[in-house]
């Protein structure tokens, strides 16, 4: 078990020489430029401006405009000292209609954000999708449909040739959970469709998008050392009375089960498919399909920001539903009807989420166990809270206290000898936050919305001497 202090507020832990630190943005999130140089319309361009889906009205269409300031925000990492930098390719930048031919001017833009890494000492890591799916592919039916899964493939090998040579880390999917049941189980997020048999179907085409990609990813990159991975975020459970046992069982099957299990054992759990025999059959389960799906990979991306506490609902009491998002009035719990999420107690980031820093200990550990010989990276893990510029400065000491717990939790778990490779902090810039619009900041590097300057704030400082020491500094102010 652990030792130090109970709060994660541990001094002077030092990390190995190859531990990687980075950070991450998500092309929507960062980029603008929504309509420039051949980029097609996404699911996001969609739902952002359809009235009621997003806080004020808010878009991704100038975002923090990193598309035309990427020398700025590339010399802003290598200020930082990064040695990684996980970002993600925009689907309609490289094929606007989500098929056919590459668009040369998107490719482009990818080149010169690879090369101008490499030459700052700065290792790429690409997700290929981060959510924004080309329009065109969800007016033909979206991940619920089988084809989605072989045009990413497509689409992978097309950003494999572009990009194969440089590129350190290939990811394929970031959190398909939230793509099939907040995309089209809850409505939550784009494309904002509420049926739950639809959110199942695009988890197993989501499953056999990554399949698939990996493959062809295999088949045309030229780079020795590059890997592969995908990157899931994990819910941490907790259960409160005698139901906690199945409580548990039946969100983990449904939020974490069923990715892991078809892409590292290649099979779905029984208890899942039961769980959900009254949404569907899952016939569009195929033959071959989960040996497709099951595919070797070098590294398991890992997102964690919170726990989440369960039971079964007694049917008499108002069910409560803090699972953490947006409720715009369907489910992200296909089957789980009788499963309430209850309100943790705080602190709680400016998202409502609880601050527990044994959690990503706890996830990293269980992960390690289940999966023997699978090496890890934290690929997301941050926090937003409501800045204030005082005198040109911020001063977000609640921040830099959640990152110093986090980053002692990932090194407990080092020490107990998970293999964790690197650790990604979200986000390096406030951005555009899904349907939260612009009103939760992430950065550690502040946007000032009107005028797009950048400004390092305490978090960054401080994460910037953990870099270069490789040693968790104490916090001024909090010790």
């Amino acid at each position: 078990m652990s030792t130090g202090n109970a709060d994660y507020r541990d001094s002077g832990l030092v990390f190995p020489d190859e531990f990687v630190f980075g950070s991450a943005t998500a092309s929507y999130q960062v980029e603008g430029a929504f309509d420039e140089d051949g980029r097609g319309p996404s699911i996001w361009d969609t739902f952002s401006k359809t009235p009621g889906n997003v806080w004020n009205g808010d878009t991704g269409d100038v975002a923090v405009d990193h598309y035309h300031r990427l020398d700025e925000d590339l010399d802003l990492m290598q200020r930082l000292g990064l040695q990684s930098y996980r970002f993600s390719i925009a689907w309609p930048r490289i094929q606007p209609p989500g098929s056919g031919p590459v668009n040369p001017k998107g490719v482009d833009f990818y080149s010169r954000l690879v090369d101008g890494l490499l030459e700052r000492g700065i290792a790429p890591i690409a997700t290929l999708y981060h959510w924004d799916l080309p329009q065109p592919l969800e007016d033909a039916g979206g991940w619920p449909a089988r084809d989605t899964a072989y045009r990413f493939a497509e689409y992978a090998r097309h950003a494999g040739e572009a990009l194969g040579d440089r590129v350190h880390v290939w990811t394929t999917l970031n959190e398909p959970w939230c793509s099939a049941y907040l995309g089209y189980g809850s409505g939550a997020h784009a494309p904002g469709r509420i049926d739950g048999a639809d959110s199942l179907r695009a988890v197993h085409h989501l499953n056999l998008g990554h399949g698939l990609a990996i493959q062809q990813l295999r088949d045309v990159v030229t780079k020795d050392d590059a890997q592969f991975s995908v990157t899931l975020n994990f819910h941490v459970l907790r259960g409160v009375d005698d139901t906690a046992d199945e409580a548990k069982r039946r969100i983990d099957g449904l939020a974490n089960r069923a990715f892991t299990w078809p892409m590292l054992r290649g099979e779905y759990p029984a208890d899942l498919l039961q769980d959900t025999s009254s949404v569907t059959d899952w016939s569009f389960v195929q033959d071959g399909d989960l040996a497709a799906i099951h595919q070797p990979i070098d590294l398991l991306g890992v997102n964690y920001y919170s726990t989440a506490t369960v039971r079964v609902w007694d049917g008499i009491s108002p069910r409560q539903n803090n699972d953490g998002h947006k409720d715009m009035g369907g489910s992200a719990w296909p089957g789980a009807d009788d499963i309430e999420f209850l309100a943790q107690p705080g602190p709680h980031t400016a998202m409502g989420w609880n601050i527990a820093p044994e959690g990503l200990e706890e996830l990293l550990v269980s992960l390690s166990g289940q999966f023997p010989g699978l090496p890890l990276m934290v690929t997301e893990n941050g926090a937003a809270f409501d800045d204030v510029v005082e005198d040109g400065a911020v001063h977000d000491a609640d921040r830099t206290d959640y990152l110093r717990r986090h980053f002692t939790a990932a090194r407990r778990a080092l020490q107990r000898g998970v293999d964790l490779r690197g650790y990604q902090v979200w986000s390096l810039f406030d951005n555009y936050e899904w349907g939260y619009g612009y009103s939760k900041r992430f950065g550690i590097v502040r946007v000032d919305y009107d005028t797009l300057e950048r400004l390092m704030k305490d978090s960054a400082h401080w994460y910037a001497e953990l870099i270069k020491t490789r040693t968790i500094p104490d916090v001024p102010g909090l010790g």
